[in-house]
Parts: C-alpha cells; structure tokens; sequence
C-alpha cells in the first residue's frame, strides 16, 4: 500500500524541527566538543601523537632507506671491484693458457724431430751392424794370412817411417 503524505504534514514535520534549530545546533556543538576533548585527554593520557608517531616513523623509514641504499652502492663498487680483478686474472691465465700451448706445440715438435733423428741413428746402427756381421763373416771365411794390410795401418807404417819411429806389425787375428 502506498501512502501519500500530503503537503500539511511535512510541513508540520519540518516546522517542529525549524522550530527549535538553536538547541538542535547546541547539542551537535556539545557532541562534538566531547569527542574532540576526549580525544585531547586520550592523547595527553598516553603521551603520543600519532602525527608524531607517523613523522617520526616517516623519518626513520627514511634513513634506514638511506643507510641501505648505502649499503648497496658500497656493495655493488664491491662487485664491481671483484669482478674486475676476477676479469684481470681470467686475462692473465689465458695469457698463460696461450703461452703453454705454444710451449707444448714446440715440445710436440722437437720430439717429433728428435724422434726422427733416432730412427736414422737406428737405422745407421742397424746397418753398422750388419756390415760389422757381415765382415766378421767374410774374415772367418779367408785365412788371416792372405789379408792385405788395410789402408789405415799401412798410413800408421808410413807415417812411422817418417817420424823415425818403428811401425808396429799388423795384428793378426785371433
């Protein structure tokens, strides 16, 4: 159901509320003295503000802030100081790395050459060898008699010859 106030009545509403506005200001007045000196006596009670309370945790927010991101910039100089050197060492040890390398390419090297030489000295001692066989060979085979002196004791002969010394017979085999 729907009722329609009509225009009387909302005046006459309105017209006892507009009839005492003095005292419905007063008590809004009192009303709201009471909070605020509540909240005056609560502040002065506890002894905090918390303006004060806020300001001084800004500020301490603040520096600490300011301490770590002093803390940080020294950090990171650190890093930076570290990875430099780390950087200055990684150069020299692959200076060094470079340096072995080329050693070792030219040890690689002289062994293949010295190992050369020894398989031609090898093969000389092979072949003096088998020379030094085959001859001790052929003097078994011919009677010592025979034999001519070599070239090299008839040289000593001569040469004994001439310094006025006696030439030393040959040695015969045996």
């Amino acid at each position: 159901m729907i009722e329609f106030i009509s225009r009387d009545a909302r005046a006459s509403g309105i017209a006892r509320i507009g009839g005492q506005p003095i005292a419905l200001a007063a008590a809004a007045l009192v009303v709201i003295l009471v909070g605020v000196g509540s909240i005056v006596l609560w502040r002065a009670y506890t002894g905090t503000s918390p303006e004060q309370d806020r300001t001084a945790s800004a500020r301490q927010l603040q520096a600490r802030s300011a301490q770590a991101s002093e803390q940080l910039v020294e950090k990171t100089k650190g890093l930076e100081a570290s990875q430099q050197e780390s950087i200055d060492q990684l150069q020299v040890v692959q200076d060094q790395l470079l340096t072995v390398k080329r050693l070792l390419t030219a040890q690689q090297n002289e062994t293949k050459r010295l190992s050369e030489q020894v398989q031609g000295l090898t093969g000389a001692v092979d072949g003096l060898r088998q020379s030094f066989a085959s001859a001790q060979s052929a003097e078994v085979s011919s009677p010592p008699s025979t034999r001519k002196p070599s070239i090299r004791q008839r040289a000593r002969a001569t040469r004994g010859r001439l310094v006025g010394a006696h030439p030393k017979p040959p040695k015969s085999p045996g």
